[in-house]
């Protein structure tokens, strides 16, 4: 029988280089999974349906989240998000480490909803290095900056609630303090 996997709970502001750690944590340990969340918003340039999110209509995801299909789920940004609950739960009994990349008003009802779980907030260095990042993509309009930087002090409040916190300065070190945090966890 194989051993089940941990649920790690990942979260940090818009802009701050989740996406980047995430990337270099899948290729240096296979038993990573990153959990594919469902949203109502338009994708980005080089988004790809299924595997960056689940591109859906909002009807789609308010019947999904009335039959409780969702671990969580949260407007964020006027758009919505959610975690599918069955594909975690799958990759869990396989014996995956499931990541579960989230903003902080998703990541409280993973942490009512599962006590235990393995949670981790990614802090930018400054917020003037997160409004650097922010318009460093350039594709977000000035109001949606301006959004998402006010978004970002809120949600910083909260990083005290998740068991570690992580700086992502340089995201090879921030990659290796997160991998570390997860050897620490078996």
């Amino acid at each position: 029988m194989t051993e089940r996997g941990n649920l790690v709970l990942y979260s940090g502001c818009s802009g701050v280089g989740k996406g980047t750690i995430m990337k270099l944590l899948l290729q240096r340990d296979s038993s990573i999974r990153l959990s594919v969340s469902n949203t109502t918003r338009a994708p980005r340039e080089g988004e790809i349906d299924g595997v960056h999110y689940n591109f859906i209509t909002k009807e789609e995801f308010i019947a999904l989240a009335d039959a409780d299909g969702y671990i969580e789920h949260a407007v964020y940004c006027d758009q919505h998000y959610g975690t599918p609950k069955q594909q975690v739960e799958d990759m869990l009994a396989q014996g995956y480490n499931v990541f579960l990349e989230i903003e902080v008003q998703g990541g409280l009802q993973v942490m009512e909803k599962y006590p235990g779980v393995l949670s981790i907030f990614i802090l930018p260095p400054s917020m003037e290095e997160l409004e650097r990042r922010l318009r460093g993509r350039g594709t977000e309009s000035e109001e949606v900056i301006q959004k998402r930087m006010a978004q970002a002090e809120k949600e910083m409040r909260y990083k005290d609630k998740y068991r570690y916190n992580v700086v992502n300065d340089v995201a090879e070190r921030a990659a290796d303090e997160v991998l570390a945090i997860l050897a620490e966890n078996k």
